[in-house]
C-alpha cells in the first residue's frame, strides 16, 4: 500500500484512544493563541478518550464518526449528524468536528474526511451541511471555504475559561441525492 493512500472508515471503539490523542493535539496546535493557553495545557488525552468511549457506547446511529487511516495508522477523525439548533435537531446536517494529526496537516487527510462526510450527508438526503468555526481561525476558515462552505452571517458567543471566543457558522448546499 502507498504510504500516502488515505482510507476512510467508520470509527470503532478501539479507535477512541487514538482519536482522543488527535483531538487534543489538534486543539493544542490549531487553537494556540485563539483559546486560553491554560485551557489547552489542561486538556487530558485519557479523559478525552473516556468521553469518546462514553459517547460511542450511547450512540443511537444519528451521529456518524469516521476515521482516516494512512499507512495503517489513524491520522484523522470527523463526526457529523443532524444540525443542532439548541437542543432541537433539524433536517440539515452538521459537521460537529474534524481533526487531523498535526503531523499530517496539508496531506489531504482533512479533505478526504470532509468529502466522505459530505457524501454521507448527501446520501442521507440532507439539503445542506452547517458547521461552526472559531472566528479567528483563519486556517480552518480557508479549509472550509476551499471546500465550498461560506459564512452565512450567523455568529455565536463561545466562552473558554472566561474568555470570549466567537464562532461563525458556515453552510454549504448539498446536491440532491
Amino acid at each position: 500500500m502507498d504510504d500516502d493512500h488515505i482510507r476512510i472508515r467508520p470509527m470503532t471503539l478501539a479507535d477512541c484512544d487514538r482519536v482522543a490523542e488527535i483531538r487534543v493535539d489538534g486543539w493544542q496546535s490549531a487553537y494556540q493563541g485563539l483559546i486560553p493557553q491554560s485551557y489547552l495545557d489542561a486538556m487530558d488525552v485519557a479523559q478525552d478518550a473516556d468521553r469518546r468511549r462514553a459517547h460511542f457506547a450511547q450512540a443511537d446511529g444519528s451521529v456518524v464518526n469516521l476515521v482516516a487511516e494512512t499507512a495503517g495508522e489513524v491520522a484523522g477523525w470527523a463526526c457529523h449528524g443532524p444540525y443542532r439548533d439548541g437542543e432541537v435537531r433539524t433536517a440539515d446536517a452538521e459537521l460537529y468536528a474534524i481533526y487531523v494529526d498535526p503531523g499530517r496537516y496539508g496531506a489531504g487527510v482533512g479533505h478526504a474526511l470532509l468529502q466522505e462526510s459530505l457524501r454521507h450527508c448527501t446520501a442521507a438526503g440532507h439539503a445542506r451541511m452547517l458547521l461552526w468555526v472559531l472566528k479567528d481561525n483563519a486556517r480552518a476558515r480557508g479549509f472550509y471555504e476551499r471546500a465550498g462552505f461560506l459564512p452565512d452571517g450567523t455568529e455565536e458567543p463561545f466562552e473558554v475559561d472566561g474568555v470570549g471566543v466567537p464562532e461563525v457558522r458556515y453552510a454549504r448546499d448539498l446536491p440532491v441525492a
